[in-house]
């Protein structure tokens, strides 16, 4: 790893509508990076977070991670930072910040609204005004030309570009400009910096490690324009190919902060206590509380463990890790008060079988009859989104997390294809499902066999 490599950041993202352990695995991994290999390494989530996430993170004293919504490469991304100058200084100043940046220099008016460039162009076409005016340049000194104020020198018809802009949006507007400096502008219009053509045409690409996911329909978008460096992840393969080969790591275990902790304990790095109980309720949440089927004799050595680091003063109020994975169950459970969109769409997994594309989304409850309240909305809120998203089947599936059990709401024109599922249709027309509580491991098999 070169010195410029470990500088250059690095965003270890989860996917989708993310969980507690897509959270919990991008900020300890990202720890982890830091720690063990230098790198400038940043956490980011790809979606907002869930009442459950967002409880974790308030109690363990922890800031979410930001917020990066597509890998398309940002204006902010490439843009330079030089520092601007006022329309009355003179154009000795501006020279000098141009010559410095090897660029064009900007021009701001005292509220930081951005007025223009002077560049090379710029002072060209001021001399050509002065030759036009009949001005005799042969006896007008450099000296007197450096003394000029930087209003009557600059270019003002510089196009400006928001520095949240994507970079592909603005290029094709670079591409017809016989100019090769633009001004990046803050969201309130004020200066920001500068960008050059050539970076316009050519930027830098994010640089990203995935966890908790590896199939492009649930990672952020635009994944193609970043380049990947790593997978960490405990789910079914659905990776596309990449360009060059990568570390790819997918291991049945029960949560991906089970592996970030695992590389941890290897590295003998030991996380600080508030990272640790944030890493053992990603572990809990995606195990609840190590009841899932999915969860391994790891998952249980792993909890141990970050329960010793983490349960600390004064989160050892909570006593055991069973408790505190009951606080942290009991804080993302519920349907009464949640608007219909957000038990829809805050754990909503995307994929395709048999040439049908379809999404199943779960959420967690202390009783199963809080859905029958809900069901109509519920009904009428699957099915139009799975006809706004195109999908042939959309599926909530309600977990008691409690009692260890489930019922199936379907929505979509494949929903028939489902009738062999082995669970039986109650009156109001949901599927009943005991002893299912993992979407990885217990209904998407089944789901995948029928469409297959």
């Amino acid at each position: 790893m070169t010195d410029r490599g470990a500088l250059e950041p690095v965003h270890v993202i989860g996917h989708l509508n993310p969980d507690t352990d897509a959270i919990a695995a991008a900020l300890g991994y990202a720890w982890l990076l830091c720690e063990r290999d230098g790198l400038n390494a940043i956490a980011a989530r790809a979606g907002a977070l869930n009442a459950q996430t967002a409880w974790v993170l308030k109690t363990v004293g922890l800031e979410p991670p930001r917020l990066l919504t597509d890998a398309s490469p940002r204006f902010e991304r490439i843009a330079r930072t030089l520092p601007p100058i006022l329309p009355d200084r003179s154009l000795r100043e501006a020279w000098a910040v141009a010559s410095g940046g090897h660029s064009a220099a900007p021009v701001v008016n005292s509220a930081g609204q951005p007025l223009g460039l002077v560049s090379g162009d710029s002072v060209f076409r001021f001399l050509s005004r002065q030759m036009d005016d009949r001005i005799d340049l042969d006896n007008v000194s450099v000296a007197r030309i450096l003394a000029v104020p930087c209003a009557s020198a600059m270019d003002a018809d510089v196009p400006r570009f928001p520095l949240t802009m994507r970079v592909r949006d603005g290029r094709a507007r670079v591409v017809r400009e016989e100019r090769d400096d633009f001004l990046v502008t803050r969201e309130d219009g004020t200066y920001f910096g500068i960008c050059r053509s050539p970076d316009v045409l050519n930027p830098p690409r994010l640089r990203l490690i995935l966890v908790d996911h590896n199939e492009p329909g649930q990672a952020l978008g635009a994944l193609e324009e970043a380049d990947l460096l790593e997978v960490l992840d405990h789910h079914r393969l659905g990776n596309s190919p990449t360009t060059l080969p990568i570390p790819f790591t997918v291991d049945p275990v029960g949560s991906t902060s089970t592996l970030v902790c695992e590389r941890m304990w290897l590295a003998g790095r030991q996380p600080p206590a508030p990272l640790a109980a944030l890493l053992l309720a990603g572990l809990l949440s995606d195990t609840l509380i190590l009841r899932s089927p999915t969860t391994t004799a790891r998952d249980h050595l792993v909890a141990e463990r970050l329960a010793g680091w983490g349960l600390q003063p004064p989160l050892d109020t909570f006593g055991t890790f069973q408790r505190y994975g009951e606080a942290l169950l009991a804080a993302g459970a519920g349907l009464a008060v949640r608007p219909v969109e957000s038990i829809l769409n805050t754990d909503l997994k995307l994929y395709e079988g048999g040439g049908v594309h379809f999404g199943i989304a779960q959420v967690e409850v202390a009783n199963l009859h809080e859905l029958d309240d809900r069901l109509a909305e519920i009904n009428a809120g699957l099915a139009a989104l799975a006809e706004a998203r195109g999908w042939g089947l959309a599926v909530l599936m309600v977990t008691d997390v409690v009692r260890g059990a489930s019922r199936l709401v379907l929505a979509g024109r494949q929903a028939a294809a489902l009738e062999e599922l082995p669970y039986r249709r109650l009156p109001d027309g949901t599927l009943n499902a005991p002893d299912v509580v993992s979407r990885k491991k217990q209904l998407l098999p089944a789901i995948l066999g029928l469409l297959s």
